[in-house]
């Protein structure tokens, strides 16, 4: 805590603990006990900033600004703040990498992707270019960039971008920098339609078959069937998520879970999946906790799942059924199942099943297959039908109450434990 002290000729001094916690005094000239106080309150916001690594509130940053170079110098002398020339010549590079280790709320493969985003403005600009001399139209070069040096596609192009007028929006806020040059550089569309692909019931079925194992065909059951994210959703569930009696299943989003209400949500156990949770069940061992153990790897206990990559093997197992393997394999078995079930549930419902929302889900997940243009021209209101080869126990509509428990949980869940 900052005081002020009143000597006998009338000048005054502020007293306070630096963050080395040695006793610190400050000098000031003769002036009024108000002005001191001011000062005092302002070295006290310095230190409570610096103390817990935020940046000070913005009426010190202005104080500070606007502070007269005598003045400053005082605060240079006892290690409040740095010299002017270091405190407002920031370089990209160690501004970036300040930011990066700030956010320590961010997931390993969220910073895996704001590594990628640094990485290229280091390329572009230099480490060294200091942030307040690039202009916006050097941003608009760095977007043209990045499609014809780095060869991106248009979504990745349009998050990097985004992501760049992120990290200079942080600069702003600290006042760093008078303007964001990254403002209104278009990114374009963060999503390729060129990418999507719907995986037919005759396909996965054929995929499901070429499994290697009980656990690899759940595993793809799972995410085609009940649209679970692999390998985060997969790999965290638990045999005593499964309500078999009530016919749900708890599932833990650990990509969501720092979002309010959405580390986890109910979905129904539907009729395609339960044979191969069974299959599974059956031959699990007493005590067994985890639905897919075996293609759990050390590193999903702590949750890097950026570093479990099981598409290598799936690619090997679509290929060994004679197939071509599409692009994205996880998320469009997620959109397949996703496009399958608004055609029989309301899209809020779907959505809540999936772990998405109706945004999100109608800009990423939803297609138009070629059996909508059919029912159109058909003429009829009839549902129209995803997969032509589809056998007849997989047209049936299986009907599922929709109620407060399907979107939160259901009270008085019991799940079923292996062996317990």
């Amino acid at each position: 805590m900052a005081s002020v002290c009143c000597d006998p000729n009338g000048l005054k001094r502020v007293v306070f603990q630096g963050l080395d916690g040695k006793r610190r005094t400050l000098r000031l000239s003769k002036t009024a006990k108000r002005n001191a106080d001011t000062v005092a309150r302002h070295v006290e916001e310095i230190l409570s900033a610096a103390a817990a690594g935020n940046a000070t509130d913005p009426k010190t940053s202005d104080w500070l600004r606007d502070c007269p170079e005598g003045m400053y110098e005082k605060l240079v002398a006892v290690g409040l703040v740095n010299p002017r020339d270091v405190a407002t010549a920031t370089a990209l590079g160690p501004f970036l990498d300040v930011y990066l280790g700030r956010r320590t709320d961010a997931k390993n493969g969220t910073r895996v992707f704001y590594g990628h985003t640094i990485r290229n403005l280091n390329a572009f600009f230099g480490k060294l270019r200091m942030l307040k001399s690039i202009a916006p139209a050097e941003c608009d070069d760095f977007r043209r960039w990045l499609v014809t040096e780095e060869k991106l596609s248009p979504a990745t192009v349009a998050r990097r971008c985004s992501l760049a007028r992120t990290f200079f929006r942080d600069a702003l806020r600290r006042r760093l920098i008078a303007c964001n040059p990254f403002e209104g550089v278009g990114g374009g569309p963060k999503n390729n339609p060129e990418r999507s692909r719907f995986i037919d019931r005759s396909t996965i079925q054929t995929v499901i078959d070429s499994c290697p194992s009980v656990e690899w065909r759940c595993l793809v059951a799972l995410s085609r069937f009940a649209g679970l994210r692999v390998p985060s959703e997969a790999l965290t569930l638990q045999w005593q998520d499964i309500d078999w009696e009530r016919d749900r299943m708890v599932i833990h989003s650990p990509k969501t879970a720092h979002h309010d209400g959405k580390a986890t949500r109910v979905c129904p156990l539907f009729p395609e999946l339960r044979p191969y949770l069974e299959e599974l069940f059956d031959q699990a061992p007493d005590g067994a906790v985890f639905v897919l153990p075996s293609l759990r790897p050390v590193s999903a206990d702590r949750e890097d799942w950026k570093a479990i990559n099981p598409r290598t093997q799936f690619e090997r197992i679509i290929r060994r059924a004679g197939l071509t393997p599409w692009p994205r394999l996880w998320h469009n078995l997620r959109a397949s199942r996703q496009t399958e079930l608004v055609e029989e549930y309301p899209a809020h419902v779907v959505s809540a099943w999936i772990g998405n929302t109706e945004r999100i889900a109608a800009k990423h997940y939803l297609q138009v297959l070629d059996s909508h243009f059919d029912k159109a021209a058909r003429g009829t209101s009839e549902p129209a039908r995803l997969d032509a080869h589809a056998e007849t126990e997989n047209e049936k509509t299986t009907v599922f109450a929709v109620d407060s428990e399907c979107l939160i949980g259901p009270a008085g869940f019991e799940p079923a434990t292996k062996g317990l």
